[in-house]
């Protein structure tokens, strides 16, 4: 089965971004959320935040069924 990278409908906490990496990698999301907030402060807040609210509008969002 091929995995598409997509905003997730049921595990996001903001827009869904971080939920969807995490599935797509095979991670915890709540993993890659604490490394996306540790990374915040090295890189001065501004760049992660540039590029997660552009991977908002080029994820698509997830259309599927609710998952169990």
């Amino acid at each position: 089965m091929k995995k598409n990278l997509i905003r997730s409908k049921y595990d996001r906490k903001l827009a869904g971004v971080l939920g969807g990496l995490a599935n797509y990698m095979g991670i915890d999301a709540t993993l890659l959320r604490v490394i996306f907030v540790i990374a915040l402060f090295p890189t001065g807040f501004v760049p992660l935040l540039i590029t997660y609210f552009v991977l908002v509008f080029l994820m698509p969002n997830d259309e599927g069924e609710m998952r169990s």
